[in-house]
């Protein structure tokens, strides 16, 4: 029988262990139910937009009177019959190509974040990036990547990026490997992603791409379904993964496969909790309307077939989608826009408390504009990845002010972001 004493010294060697031991005290509350067999971690996907989305073409803000002036009566597409957005309520709608997300929303399963930009306000695609990726408040804060710094915190867990190459957001000394779609070695996977953003703009063209792609794929489903204990790893090298004894590809490199790759690595009991996917292409300088159609219902279909792959586990799965910054509030002379500095951000899955808009709208009158060309960022982008692991992977702060983001405890976390 135990005793009073040996409890209360018990309680004791328990607190003290949590004071010395954070990261095993975070490891052990994930791990909370494998005791059973099954697996209930939460899961984690982060999406990367290079280039800068234009967040005011994706969620148009149709409540704000300044708007339609800044960017003409038929923004979404040229011709007769424009293609109309999706009202969600009396101030936002979305992009038509967001179908499904629109679906989502109706689920309360989606959730457009507006006016939000990391800590560095310039307008260098590298340097906005490099803030994303550290987590820190310059692009020159850190060497390692945020995301890489929460898996060290996570007993026990590894990262999957699934890019060609290891992005900043995934380099570090925990244990991350990257995967992409194998391919003949004379063939880079990044090359494919490049022609494929290319061919996209022609019918004929990115038909036969489609095909000559599809048809080097046969077997494509093999490289996935057999998990990543069939995976040659490299972890931390940037290198791709190739399943172990095979020589054909599995899912596509765009967006929409990797995602789907994501989500059936996810779905798996031994698969990663935290992954990495990232896409290139946002940059819209000049004819806009026709680029953000095709990505954006990419993006859209990227959603979809996540969803669709990870199966059960999409209750207890969160994706967060982040570009480096937005884009000017007035459309240019090319039919495009320019780089700004506000710009939106979307959390998607079943352990979203979606069907609503996020942040505070800063609005787009000229004295409303960031040095009266772009939408103010409200947000630290940070205070949204806090508001993610401290709700969804249940972070302590003390782990978030200091180690997954260094030096930011005046950063606090959004609430409110997943299911109770």
């Amino acid at each position: 029988m135990t005793t009073r004493r040996e409890l209360l010294k018990g309680m004791a060697a328990a607190a003290a262990s949590l004071t010395l031991f954070p990261r095993l005290a975070w490891a052990g509350d994930l791990a909370n139910g494998l005791a059973t067999g099954g697996r209930v971690q939460p899961l984690l996907l982060v999406v990367m937009l290079r280039g800068g989305l234009d967040g005011l073409h994706a969620v148009p803000p149709m409540g704000d009177s300044a708007w339609g002036a800044l960017r003409g009566a038929t923004p979404f597409a040229p011709g007769d019959n424009p293609a109309k957005p999706i009202a969600i309520d009396r101030d936002f709608a979305l992009h038509p190509s967001f179908k499904f997300a629109a679906q989502l929303y109706q689920q309360k399963s989606f959730m457009p974040v507006v006016a939000v930009a990391p800590p560095y306000q310039g307008r260098s695609h590298f340097e906005a990036q490099d803030c994303v990726e550290n987590g820190s408040a310059t692009p020159s804060g850190t060497n390692d990547g945020w995301l890489n710094r929460c898996v060290g915190n996570l007993r026990g867990e590894q990262g999957l990026a699934l890019a060609a190459a290891m992005p900043l957001m995934m380099r570090g000394s925990a244990k991350v490997s990257t995967w992409s779609p194998p391919l003949p070695p004379t063939v880079s996977p990044a090359l494919v992603q490049q022609l494929d953003t290319l061919y996209a703009e022609d019918p004929r063209l990115s038909e036969a791409f489609a095909k000559a792609v599809a048809e080097s794929q046969n077997d494509a489903m093999e490289a996935v379904d057999g998990g990543m204990g069939g995976m040659t790893r490299r972890a931390n090298q940037g290198q791709p993964l190739l399943p172990a004894g095979k020589s054909k590809p599995g899912y596509g490199g765009g967006l929409q496969g990797m995602m789907g790759a994501a989500g059936k690595f996810q779905a798996r009991a031994d698969g990663p909790q935290i992954a990495f996917v990232e896409d290139t292409g946002w940059d819209t300088h000049a004819g806009e309307v026709g680029i953000l159609d095709r990505k954006l219902a990419q993006l859209d279909d990227g959603l979809r077939d996540y969803h669709e792959s990870i199966g059960a586990a999409w209750d207890r799965a969160a994706i967060v989608v982040v570009t480096e910054f937005g884009r000017t509030a007035k459309i240019n002379g090319t039919g495009g826009t320019d780089h700004g500095t506000g710009g939106m951000a979307f959390l998607a899955g079943g352990a979203i408390a979606g069907g609503r808009i996020a942040g505070r709208w800063p609005g787009l009158s000229t004295q409303d504009l960031n040095e009266g060309r772009d939408l103010h960022a409200t947000t630290d982008m940070r205070a949204l990845f806090k508001g993610l692991l401290a709700d969804h992977l249940r972070a302590p702060r003390e782990v978030l002010d200091s180690r997954v983001f260094p030096d930011s405890v005046a950063v606090r976390p959004m609430g409110g972001l997943v299911r109770a």
